[in-house]
């Protein structure tokens, strides 16, 4: 059996980690406060309170949030504490920023929750391509944790991989 092809790839030890397995179901939402400033710039207390008090929160169930301001107001701290203090019962999670942040937030806690103990001195690969908004940064949190018990790290795929770091 001369001429038998070998698949080294799938005899291999390689571990691949792909971090759109991790992706948690629930829409995102970019929460927009400027329709609840006066003219769009000035945040009332008394109107904003109200305009919380009266909001059907419960629209946002299990949705992750992004709280931000698409204008040039100066928003004080306490009106996203106390936003958040609402959408807490509903939504999954709740932040002040943009998409982008709130999926970094969320791959964050996936990550430093992650059991790392599988990988000891196995070889690994991290999947690069996705086809879920996985951010930039969820790959290198990862990277940086399995980095302290992997024997290699590569990313990309099995069949091109770019080498990242190995055991010395």
């Amino acid at each position: 059996m001369k001429d038998e092809i070998i698949n080294r790839v799938a005899s291999s030890k390689l571990v691949t980690i792909d971090l759109e397995d991790f992706y948690p179901e629930g829409k995102r939402v970019l929460f927009d406060i400027k329709d609840w400033l006066f003219e769009g710039f000035v945040l009332r207390e008394k109107d904003f309170r109200t305009q919380v008090n009266e909001f059907n929160w419960n629209q946002y169930q299990d949705n992750y949030i992004a709280l931000t301001c698409s204008t040039d107001a100066i928003i004080p701290g306490w009106a996203y504490m106390l936003l958040s203090i609402h959408l807490e019962p509903y939504a999954k999670k709740v932040i002040v920023g943009n998409l982008d942040n709130l999926e970094t937030s969320i791959y964050q806690d996936i990550i430093s929750h992650l059991d790392i103990s599988e990988f000891q001195d196995k070889p690994i690969i991290i999947k690069g391509c996705s086809n879920k908004p996985v951010p930039q940064n969820a790959y290198i949190m990862l990277s940086n944790k399995l980095k302290a018990v992997a024997k290699s790290i590569m990313y990309g795929e099995a069949c091109s991989s770019v080498p990242l770091f190995k055991k010395k």
